[in-house]
């Protein structure tokens, strides 16, 4: 769901936040399975394309499934194109993920030491097609059988990435699905995380910032998704 009209107070806010060595990066976060990060983190980066005099780039934690390039392909926003030719997006780094050979070798009895690999070629960027918005996908398809693949921390890739582009806006699995977002908040100038009023209760948001804090990242606030008249989840998220 384009989100653009519901956002802009929330982009004129984070654009005071002063950038930290080139763009500002924020990542997005659900507090729960379903809170509709992904729709926040696409529509908030078209309207920072949109103000870029650079790029904008949205980088998609969730590797297995790709679901920000998903949405812009199958025609997330009415007056936007689709993604293009793909780039590669390791910006002469390494990686931000570890791909690891999951079936254990066994020699003489005894398993063998899991086989890693760092394929830089797998993380690509596409630009929509009118913007200036650069959004990553990872091919997954080139795995073989048996390989898993994760989010490592990558503080370089990470800089290289604000070095290009206005803005980084990141959208992160929630917690309960996956650790990538405790595991890169500390390289982001914020997180923002995303509630959803009909489902979500104030402890489970304030638990999440306690997680992500700890961490060493910082929580400059929440999106409430879904709201409705009921205002009462808002005042306990008021921090």
């Amino acid at each position: 769901m384009d989100l653009r009209p519901d956002l802009n107070e929330l982009f004129r806010n984070l654009s005071r936040l002063p950038p930290s060595d080139g763009a500002r990066s924020i990542m997005f976060v659900g507090c729960n399975i379903g809170a509709g990060t992904t729709s926040v983190a696409m529509s908030f980066g078209l309207l920072a394309a949109s103000r870029s005099s650079k790029a904008s780039w949205l980088v998609d934690l969730d590797l297995k499934n790709n679901p920000v390039y998903e949405g812009f392909r199958k025609g997330f926003a009415k007056d936007v194109g689709k993604p293009g030719r793909a780039y590669d997006a390791s910006l002469r780094q390494k990686p931000i993920y570890k791909i690891s050979d999951a079936t254990p070798e066994f020699l003489g009895g005894r398993a063998g030491s899991i086989r890693s690999s760092l394929d830089t070629k797998l993380l690509t960027a596409h630009q929509i097609s009118g913007t200036r918005l650069m959004v990553t996908r990872f091919r997954k398809e080139r795995l073989e059988a048996g390989q898993t693949v994760k989010v490592q921390a990558q503080p370089g890739w990470w800089q290289a990435v604000r070095q290009v582009a206005d803005w980084v806006i990141v959208d992160a699995p929630p917690v309960q699905a996956s650790g990538i977002a405790l595991s890169c908040a500390a390289q982001m100038d914020g997180v923002v995380i995303v509630v959803r009023a009909d489902d979500t209760s104030a402890r489970d948001a304030i638990n999440l910032q306690t997680e992500i804090e700890a961490g060493g990242g910082v929580v400059l606030g929440s999106v409430m998704n879904a709201a409705r008249m009921d205002t009462r989840l808002a005042r306990h998220l008021s921090y």
